[in-house]
C-alpha cells in the first residue's frame, strides 16, 4: 500500500490529463460542426470545454476550472437530459453525470503532481523558506 500511496499525486495528475484532454474533444467536436458561440445552451458549453478542460489539462486554476465544468455538467444533465427520463440510462445522460461528479471530485483535490498549480504551490514555499 505504501508503494501506491507514494504515486497518489502521479496517479491523480493523470486522472486529471485524461479527462480533461476528453472533455476538450467535446469542444473541438462541438466547434468544427459549427456550434455557434452565442446559441444557448451549445456555445457556452462549448466554451466549457475548450477553456475549461484546457485549464485541468496543464493543471491551471485547476479547483476554479472543475468546479465551472462540473456545474455546466450537472446543468446539462437536469434540463438537457433528466427530462427524457427519470435514469441516466434511460435519458443519456450518463456521460454528464459522470462529468458532473468527476469535476467535482477534481475541485476537493486539486490537480496533484505535473501541474501549474502544483509548480505555483511549491515556488510559493520555496519564497517562504528563503
Amino acid at each position: 500500500m505504501e508503494f501506491l500511496e507514494q504515486r497518489r499525486e502521479h496517479a491523480l495528475a493523470l486522472f486529471r490529463i485524461v479527462i480533461g484532454v476528453l472533455f476538450v474533444i467535446h469542444g473541438v467536436q462541438k466547434m468544427a460542426k459549427g456550434t455557434a458561440l452565442l446559441s444557448w445552451p451549445s456555445g457556452p458549453m462549448s466554451l466549457i470545454e475548450l477553456i475549461g478542460g484546457s485549464l485541468i489539462v496543464i493543471g491551471l486554476w485547476t479547483r476554479w476550472a472543475a468546479l465551472i465544468a462540473s456545474g455546466a455538467m450537472a446543468y446539462a444533465y437536469f434540463v438537457v437530459h433528466q427530462p427524457r427520463g427519470l435514469l441516466p440510462i434511460q435519458n443519456g445522460g450518463e456521460l454528464a453525470a459522470v462529468y458532473s461528479w468527476v469535476f467535482l471530485l477534481l475541485v476537493f483535490t486539486g490537480a496533484g503532481a505535473w501541474s501549474i498549480d502544483h509548480l505555483r504551490k511549491s515556488s510559493k514555499k520555496s519564497l517562504a523558506n528563503a
